[in-house]
């Protein structure tokens, strides 16, 4: 079923998760999630909006059918940790290629994947400060890199800075970022895939995603305005962010300042463990948070 104009808006976060359908299931999920959310929002009484959005939403209670046994769907902490590590994975796959001087395709697609990731953390709730500059910047970087080579230039490696109020008209409410299928990229091979030994990104094919460019759509000079909030040396972990929010205790639970100290300690484990790409030990440090504060016991 084709997408509704009025949800264009929400066009490349489903193409994200139907990139991810088998690769990461739960990237799938949460993407299509993020965009039925985002999409109500948009509008919900046109009918061929309501349709495709019903549509969406069926899709989503099946796959919730499907990964009833995956931890990152029925716990939210899970699941948020899941999406952020993946997401800021991507981000410093692309920043370590741009800093490196490789600008690709591949790291431009790895750039803006980055940023709809970001943007769909905001289903768990608001963004931290750290994530909405790693999602401006990430849009930014991948602007600027893709005019350059269209141009025939060569872009500036690393956050030099950025040109702030042409990348706020580029990316305006909609959030479409300035780029669109059936751009000067084409075909529709796979974008990254993680290794199996230590999960970075491989940089593989060029990617299936158009950027539109043209007048106004993009800084393609040296960016004018510092950028230095983001401080990530290349070869960089991602950084650990410890929920803000935990679900609140249910049945009447009393927790102790004990247990809350040590629902911070297990998600602090979780932090450093991300900080590592060890996924295995950060999920099982949040699940025994998660199982303190809503039980009381360990």
């Amino acid at each position: 079923m084709a997408l509704p104009a009025p949800l264009k808006p929400i066009q490349h976060h489903l193409r994200t998760a139907q990139e991810h359908e088998k690769r990461d299931p739960v990237v799938s999920y949460y993407c299509r999630l993020y965009a039925m959310q985002t999409g109500m929002k948009l509008d919900s009484k046109t009918p061929e909006c309501r349709k495709f959005l019903v549509k969406l939403m069926d899709q989503l209670e099946s796959m919730k059918k499907e990964l009833a046994d995956n931890d990152s769907i029925t716990q939210e902490v899970v699941g948020n940790a899941h999406i952020e590590n993946y997401a800021l994975k991507m981000f410093l796959y692309a920043d370590n290629e741009d800093r490196a001087g490789r600008f690709h395709k591949n790291m431009i697609k790895s750039f803006y994947s980055a940023s709809l990731l970001l943007d769909v953390l905001s289903v768990f709730g608001e963004l931290s400060e750290e994530n909405i500059q790693h999602r401006k910047y990430a849009r930014w970087k991948a602007t600027y890199i893709h005019n350059c080579l269209k141009n025939g230039e060569t872009p500036q490696a690393g956050p030099i800075g950025m040109d702030e109020d042409r990348e706020a008209d580029e990316y305006g409410a909609e959030g479409s970022s300035g780029l669109s299928h059936g751009g000067s990229f084409r075909g529709e091979q796979p974008s990254p895939s993680y290794k199996d030994q230590d999960q970075s990104l491989d940089p593989g094919p060029a990617p299936g995603i158009g950027f539109t460019s043209g007048p106004g759509s993009g800084p393609t000079g040296p960016p004018t305005t510092n950028f230095n909030n983001i401080h990530i040396p290349p070869g960089a972990h991602a950084p650990a962010n410890t929920p803000a929010e935990l679900p609140p205790p249910t049945g009447g639970v009393h927790l102790s300042p004990e247990d809350y100290t040590k629902a911070q300690k297990y998600c602090k484990y979780a932090g450093s463990a991300l900080q590592y790409e060890d996924v295995g030990t950060a999920i099982q440090n949040l699940q025994k948070a998660l199982k303190l504060l809503t039980t009381g016991k360990e």
